[in-house]
C-alpha cells in the first residue's frame, strides 16, 4: 500500500486466543495489516490460519484477546462503524422479505422508514434484485440470496466491505458471474464503498479481485507473505503474468517444510493432519504416476475440473507422508509415493502402516496407547480431550476422524462406530 492511501482499517500486534478447558487455543498471533482507500486485499489461507476470525475483529464481531484493531487510525467499541460484512452463509431472516432484510441495517441505525426504503431500494437495483423486493429467501436461488447479503452490506454505504468466502456456498458458474458483476461495479467506479477486504481459500480468486494478498500461516496464524498484484483488470486467466503469480502463490501455500517438522519432538497437535482421505491421495498418486512423476498443479487442478484449493489437502497428506515433494507449483512423485501407486492392496496397506508410524503423530501416539491399554480398546473421547488442548472441538473431531480413517487403512487399529471405540487390530505392528 502506497503511502499516500488513507488507511481505513489497521491491525497492530492483533492476537487472539479462545479458552479450551485446558486453557488458551492461539488463533491470531502478531497481525500487523492495513488497508487503504482504493484497494481490495485478499486474505488467503487454509483452514486453521484464522482468516475468518481476523475478519470478525476486524468488523468487531469478536475482540482480540491483544493488540488493537483501528478504524480511520482510532480505536472503536463494539462493531466498526466504518465496515459492512457479507457472510459465507447469506444469514438472511427468512421471515423478512428481500426489502426487509436490506433495511436491517438502516433500521438498527434509527434511519427513518420512507428513507430505509429509499436507500434499500437503490442498493437493490444496484446489486441487481429489482422485482424482488417483496420475495421471500426461501424463493430465491443460492445466488439471489448471496446479492440480498451483498445489498444488506451495501445499503449503510460503509467504507469497507468485508466478505467472508462470499461465493463458496454458491455453484462454479453463479459464482462466477457474481464475481464478474461485481468487479465491474468496482471497476467503473459505481461501488458504495472505498475498500473490500475478502477472506478466500481460493488462489485463482485472491488474485483475480486482490490488489494485495496476503498469505496467513497455519496454528496459530500469522502473516506469511505480502503479494503485491500489478496486473490490470479485467485480468485473462490465461495471460502468462496471471499464471506466473498463481504458481508464486502455489509455491507458498504448498511450502510447509514438513522435513524440517518431523525432525523435531512433536506432539499429536504439531503435525496438523490434512482433511484427506486415503482414497483422495492414493487417486492422485496414481494420475502423477501416469503422468510420468511430475505435474503441474494448477494445470493437473484444470484437467480434473477442479480448484487447486481442492488438491491442497491431498497434496499435504502425500507430503507430509514423503510420498511426493513440490517445488514452485510443481509436483514430484517420490519413491515411496511410486512404490505406493504400484503396490496391489496389500503390499500398499503394509507400506501405509510403516510410513503413517513413522511420520504422523497422531496415528502413531493412538497405536501405541491402545498397545498399552489392557484390553487393547479406547474410548474415542479419550483422544478427542486430547487433542482438545490444542484444537477447537470441531477440529479435534476431524483430526481424529482423519487418524481413524488412515489408521484402519494401515490395519493400526480398528473403530466401531455404535460404542465410539478405537481397538487394537490383532495383527498390529508393534508399538513405537
Amino acid at each position: 500500500m502506497t503511502a499516500a492511501r488513507v488507511k481505513l482499517v489497521e491491525t497492530r500486534g492483533l492476537r487472539k486466543t479462545f479458552a479450551t478447558r485446558d486453557g488458551e487455543l492461539p488463533v491470531l498471533d502478531g497481525i500487523d495489516l492495513q488497508v487503504g482507500e482504493g484497494e481490495i486485499v485478499a486474505l488467503l489461507g487454509r483452514s486453521g490460519s484464522g482468516k475468518s476470525t481476523l475478519l470478525r475483529c476486524i468488523a468487531g464481531l469478536i475482540a482480540p484477546t491483544e493488540g488493537a484493531v483501528l478504524y480511520r487510525e482510532r480505536p472503536f467499541v463494539g462493531t466498526n462503524p466504518g465496515a459492512g460484512m457479507v457472510f459465507q452463509s447469506f444469514a438472511l431472516l427468512p421471515w423478512l422479505t428481500v426489502q426487509q432484510n436490506v433495511e436491517l441495517g438502516l433500521e438498527a441505525r434509527g434511519v427513518e422508514p420512507a428513507e430505509r426504503a429509499r436507500r434499500a431500494l437503490r442498493a437493490i437495483d444496484l446489486i441487481g434484485l429489482d422485482g424482488f423486493e417483496s420475495a421471500y429467501p426461501k424463493e430465491l436461488s443460492g445466488g439471489m440470496r448471496q446479492r440480498v447479503g451483498f445489498a444488506r452490506a451495501l445499503v449503510t454505504e460503509p467504507d469497507i466491505l468485508l466478505m467472508d468466502e462470499p461465493f463458496s456456498a454458491l455453484d462454479v458458474l453463479t459464482a462466477e458471474n457474481l464475481r464478474g458483476e461485481l468487479l465491474e461495479l468496482w471497476a467503473d467506479g459505481t461501488f458504495p464503498t472505498r475498500a473490500i477486504l475478502i477472506v478466500t481459500h481460493n488462489i485463482e480468486e485472491a488474485v483475480l479481485f486482490a490488489d494485495r494478498i496476503i498469505v496467513l500461516g497455519t496454528n496459530p496464524g500469522t502473516i506469511k507473505a505480502e503479494i503485491a498484484v500489478a496486473l490490470a483488470r479485467r485480468r485473462d486467466r490465461r495471460a502468462g503474468e496471471f499464471e506466473a503469480l498463481l504458481d508464486r502463490i502455489y509455491g507458498l501455500m504448498t511450502g510447509r517444510d514438513v522435513e524440517q517438522e518431523l525432525a523435531a519432538p512433536v506432539e499429536p497437535r504439531q503435525l496438523m493432519l490434512p482433511h484427506a482421505s486415503v482414497d483422495g491421495f492414493s487417486g492422485l498418486l496414481e494420475i502423477l504416476r501416469d503422468a510420468g512423476g511430475t505435474a503441474d498443479l494448477a494445470d493437473l487442478a484444470d484437467d480434473l475440473s477442479l480448484e487447486v484449493d481442492d488438491l491442497l489437502p491431498l497434496v499435504d497428506a502425500c507430503r507430509l507422508l514423503g510420498f511426493v515433494t513440490t517445488q514452485a507449483g510443481q509436483l514430484l512423485l517420490g519413491p515411496s509415493g511410486r512404490a505406493f501407486a504400484d503396490a496391489d492392496i496389500q503390499a500398499s496397506k503394509r507400506l501405509f502402516a510403516r510410513v503413517a508410524l513413522e511420520r504422523v503423530p497422531l496415528v502413531r501416539t493412538i497405536h501405541n496407547a491402545l498397545a498399552r491399554a489392557d484390553d487393547g480398546a479406547l474410548k474415542e473421547a479419550f483422544f478427542l480431550d486430547l487433542l482438545r488442548r490444542h484444537y477447537s472441538a470441531d477440529e479435534a473431531e476431524a483430526q481424529l476422524d482423519t487418524a481413524i480413517d488412515w489408521g484402519r487403512y494401515g490395519e493400526l487399529y480398528e473403530y466401531a462406530a455404535d460404542t465410539a471405540e478405537i481397538t487394537r487390530d490383532v495383527d498390529a505392528r508393534p508399538a513405537l
